[in-house]
């Protein structure tokens, strides 16, 4: 067995640390040149001090590491053909059987949007809403854009986090690559947000929000969330194997993330001192994102310290159940 077999990925070992290296490079520089005057001068010091570190000590971890971090990564390219025709399976799959087929996963989001314009827009008469940026919009916008992200978290999120589950007959498999299996998951529950996505649109068109060059940062959001729960999904579908009570878990807690992100409420209503709070959960940077792409004015780089907060915690949350996964899945077959 050739070293490129037992470590995937060592031919380019060097020219990715390289790339990965002037990356890190790129957003210190970014980092000690970006300029915020209406900021306070020491907590700016502060913030840069610490992204500084943070990004020399990624690169020392991944440099260190590398050989045990980019297996999964690797498999994953390799699978890329596997991965997208099992997804496409999984989503006819769930309809399979009913006369309406694949138009019940497209009517749901047709229906909620319906549902929230009726209540809010006819019977409460809740039209204006200051969201962000002091931008009033109609609250049912207000509320689709937020839901739009939050929908396909929760679906991703809890079909991943069975992935492992469901497909038990190829973990047995051993020639099998199991590694795919919550990516196929999430794949598959892409499909109906980009409906979804289209949905909102709409609704915002209706509204006289246009789509602009500023629609085009949900390309980048949605990117961010699905690495989000991707990265979330490899831990929770390695724990529940040995842990079932772990979905019931999971559940709650989505049940909690709905009021936790400023989803049915405006992060800009509340107090300074509960808002950095609120920014903690990695959701908020999409949900809020989301926002400033369908009917905002804001790029996402003008969040600088919140995007890099956001990437800091999700590749982490990678690094993490990546590793999570690895050490676990020689013990799936025996306990499934």
């Amino acid at each position: 067995m050739s070293a490129e077999q037992v470590v995937p990925g060592i031919r380019y070992k060097r020219p990715i640390i390289a790339v990965f290296v002037l990356v890190a490079l790129g957003l210190a520089l970014a980092v000690v040149l970006h300029n915020n005057p209406l900021a306070d001068p020491e907590t700016e010091r502060l913030k840069k001090i610490c992204t500084c570190v943070l990004l020399a000590l990624a690169v020392f971890v991944f440099t260190a590491f590398y050989d045990r971090w980019m297996i999964l990564p690797v498999e994953l390219f390799h699978s890329r053909r596997l991965i997208v025709r099992l997804s496409v399976n999984d989503f006819k799959k769930r309809y399979a059987g009913s006369y309406m087929g694949v138009v019940w996963a497209l009517l749901q989001p047709v229906v909620t949007v319906a549902m929230y314009w009726f209540v809010f827009d006819r019977i409460m008469h809740a039209r204006q809403e200051i969201a962000a940026a002091d931008i009033e919009v109609p609250y049912v916008l207000f509320l689709t854009a937020g839901l739009v992200p939050w929908f396909y978290f929760q679906e991703a999120l809890m079909n991943g986090t069975t992935a492992l589950l469901e497909y038990n007959y190829l973990v047995k498999k051993v020639l099998f690559k199991i590694s795919i299996l919550p990516l196929i998951k999430i794949i598959a529950a892409t499909f109906i947000h980009v409906f979804f996505i289209a949905v909102c649109l709409a609704v915002a068109a209706m509204y006289g929000y246009h789509p602009s060059l500023y629609t085009l940062q949900i390309l980048y959001y949605g990117f961010c969330e699905f690495f989000l729960v991707l990265a979330i999904c490899y831990t929770t579908c390695a724990v529940v194997v040995f842990f079932r009570d772990l979905t019931q878990i999971v559940a709650i807690a989505l049940q909690l993330g709905t009021w936790a992100t400023p989803i049915l409420w405006d992060i800009n209503g509340i107090g300074d001192q509960y808002k950095w709070i609120a920014k903690l959960n990695p959701m908020t940077y999409i949900v809020e994102g989301y926002r400033m792409s369908v009917y905002g004015q804001e790029w996402f780089w003008q969040h600088f310290y919140s995007s890099t907060y956001f990437w800091i915690v999700s590749v982490s949350l990678f690094l993490f159940g990546s590793l999570v996964f690895k050490r676990s899945k020689i013990h799936f077959a025996d306990v499934l």
